[in-house]
């Protein structure tokens, strides 16, 4: 797998440059071509890699310094890092990616006490972070939200569910957002950390998707947490959850970006090792339609990416419409890059343990989460909108 190409564009710095190569090499030894492959346990696989990523010391880039690599988060670096791990293992990208958006808001709001509690155990891997944001009746739809932290006895009681939680069952605390009720809708919500052996809190269901990934339905029933629980000011939560996607949401993208370039690399290779009407499949012009247009997806998308993070990196006190056009545009054209590179394998592409398939499987939720490409689409259109007057 050859570098890629864009890290000689002026987003970056020989930091970034550094820390591409050491990554490159770094997944390469530790996953080589069989990332995809899975054994089973997936929960003692995601705990085996969270390790391994805190004792790369790459897990300190998804909190800020102290305890991580730079002052504040470096989306730049976060994306080079989903991005190289997507192209080795999907998994690995789960992992390093919770990490980052699970701790999010501690990292950009909350208290010394609460960022000195838990990112240098996020930072080392000794525990696994969650964002409890998504409920059965509020995905897209945040201001919906319906779970219900009650003020009592000098802190909070929380009851409700939340549903697709990443790393539910083995995260070690979550960022649960609540309905606290300081005014209707969105300017209702508030941030909680919760410690995952806090009373009453469970795993109500493992869900099971596509993709192999630890998800899961929790149950909040008369969970207390203290007032110190509360992160930021109450009636924070949406604006909270609103900063923190705002630093994650280009990150999808990037890991899209790696499944393409994996997606990529498979086809170029299948097309030129399988014989097909007495000559390589690469000399078929349909076939090399097919690659083109997986190269100018993968660079495409490169470029939104690393805009949207450069401007988050330079200062920019919010990227929405940058960091939607980069999430939405990468995962769906990592969606048809892999759809081709399937087509391209034949019937290998949809055989159980092949990459392409497993890539076909890993790419689908990625269109979904942190914002559906519908919903992308209604945040630039209401940018475009807004800024046009």
């Amino acid at each position: 797998m050859a570098a890629p190409a864009h890290l000689d564009w002026p987003f970056f710095n020989e930091e970034h440059r550094a820390l591409a190569a050491q990554a490159g090499e770094w997944a390469a030894r530790s996953f080589g071509d069989s990332g995809f492959v899975h054994h089973g346990d997936i929960d003692a696989e995601c705990g085996d890699i969270l390790k391994q990523l805190g004792a790369a010391g790459f897990l300190r880039l998804c909190v800020p310094a102290p305890f991580g690599a730079h002052e504040r988060l470096d989306v730049r670096s976060l994306c080079l890092m989903r991005e190289t791990l997507a192209r080795r293992s999907g998994l690995a990208d789960f992992v390093f990616a919770m990490q980052g958006l699970g701790s999010g808001a501690i990292s950009l709001y909350g208290s010394d006490a609460q960022k000195a509690a838990w990112l240098p155990r996020v930072a080392a891997g000794e525990t696994a972070a969650a964002f409890a944001l998504t409920e059965p009746e509020a995905g897209s739809d945040v201001a919906n939200l319906a779970l219900a932290a009650e003020r009592k006895g000098g802190g909070y009681v929380l009851n409700g569910e939340k549903t697709f939680i990443s790393n539910g069952g083995i995260a070690g605390f979550y960022v649960v957002f609540a309905r606290t009720g300081e005014a209707p809708g969105a300017k209702g919500i508030s941030a909680f950390l919760v410690p995952a052996d806090t009373p009453g809190l469970s795993v109500a269901e493992r869900i099971e998707t596509l993709a192999p990934h630890p998800l899961a339905r929790l149950a909040f029933k008369n969970s207390a947490v203290p007032a110190d629980a509360l992160i930021g000011a109450p009636g924070q939560g949406f604006m909270i959850a609103m900063a923190v996607l705002d630093v994650f949401r280009s990150t999808v993208g990037a890991a899209a970006l790696g499944f393409c370039r994996r997606a990529m690399d498979e086809a170029v290779s299948r097309a030129k090792g399988r014989k097909l009407f007495g000559g390589p499949l690469a000399d078929l012009q349909l076939v090399q339609a097919q690659i083109a247009d997986m190269a100018l997806s993968a660079d495409a998308s490169a470029l939104l990416i690393y805009r949207a993070a450069w401007a988050k990196d330079r200062g920019a006190p919010r990227v929405t419409r940058e960091a939607a056009m980069a999430k939405l545009y990468a995962t769906e054209a990592a969606q048809a890059a892999i759809d081709a590179a399937v087509q391209i394998f034949g019937g290998l592409g949809v055989t159980r343990g092949s990459v392409p398939e497993a890539l076909y499987r890993e790419i689908r939720a990625l269109r979904i989460y942190e914002g559906a490409s519908e919903v992308q689409k209604i945040v630039i259109a209401r940018q475009v909108l807004a800024e046009e007057g």
